[in-house]
């Protein structure tokens, strides 16, 4: 593969079929850490139509919408597998937008974000073979978007886009999964289990980028980053936090300890 970075992103971004988006990320960061593709940080791309692309199924409902289903059957255990992979489909597109859409920032920036795309692939491809073990395939329930609108209303500024994505959004992960582990642990989805610790590992490392390039924006701006966190919160109507907080994994991904005293204080 060969091409400049930005744009192999944006490529890949707007493919629509899951698969095929996961397995071109894997192959793009292959292609990346052999020196194959180019990297152009000041150019000013434009937005093309169909981004970001996503497969006619799953149907997208309100998140109040999307059925809950008993662990203790296989089809239970198959919903919450789906919708932990379509949070991670979601999750290679935010990661793919954040690579492609913000000049300007440094190279180890755009590095940092297509770690991130390719991580979050290989999440996906883990919980979609998953599924089909259990008889079932992405796409055969229903699932929410919320994480992407908060996407795309960060799009006009790269400092909103960390403080609010990865920080927020993919924190919440943080602080969820060891619930929803020992739910499928508890169901005998050993498997499962194993699958949320990787996540897990990675994750936390995922937050730790958006921690980093959050607080570099800060610095050159010249702005409090709890202070700022709190005006973007208001800003962009990012979700209230709730606890339980993971404070282990959300300390081991940089939040700092005045981070987490105002969490806790809520």
């Amino acid at each position: 593969m060969s091409g400049e970075l930005r744009q192999m992103a944006l490529h890949w971004l707007a493919q629509p079929l899951a698969r095929a988006k996961a397995d071109g990320v894997r192959a793009l960061s292959e292609s990346w850490l052999r020196g194959e593709l180019s990297l152009e940080v000041e150019a000013v791309i434009a937005e093309p139509e169909g981004v970001p692309g996503r497969p006619d199924k799953p149907d997208l409902v309100a998140p109040l919408d999307v059925k809950r289903r008993a662990m203790n059957t296989v089809e239970g255990r198959a919903a919450l597998i789906h919708a932990l992979a379509h949070i991670e489909f979601n999750a290679i597109n935010l990661a793919l937008d954040a690579l492609w859409r913000f000049p300007g920032m440094p190279a180890a920036y755009y590095s940092d974000w297509l770690q991130v795309a390719q991580e979050e692939a290989y999440h996906f491809s883990l919980l979609a073979e998953h599924l089909v073990v259990l008889g079932f395939q992405y796409g055969d329930f229903s699932a929410h978007n919320s994480l992407w609108e908060l996407t795309e209303r960060t799009s006009a500024d790269v400092l909103a886009r960390m403080a609010l994505v990865p920080r927020t959004m993919e924190a919440r992960g943080l602080d969820a999964t060891p619930a929803v582990r020992a739910k499928l642990a508890q169901a005998g989805d050993a498997a499962a289990a194993a699958i949320l610790d990787i996540i897990l590992r990675d994750e936390i490392g995922h937050v730790g980028i958006g921690n980093h390039w959050f607080a570099w924006l800060c610095e050159r701006r010249s702005l409090d980053p709890l202070e700022a966190y709190e005006a973007l919160a208001r800003q962009y109507r990012a979700p209230q936090m709730r606890p339980p907080f993971n404070i282990e994994a959300r300390r081991a991904a940089g939040f700092s300890e005045a981070e987490l005293k105002a969490l806790q204080a809520g």
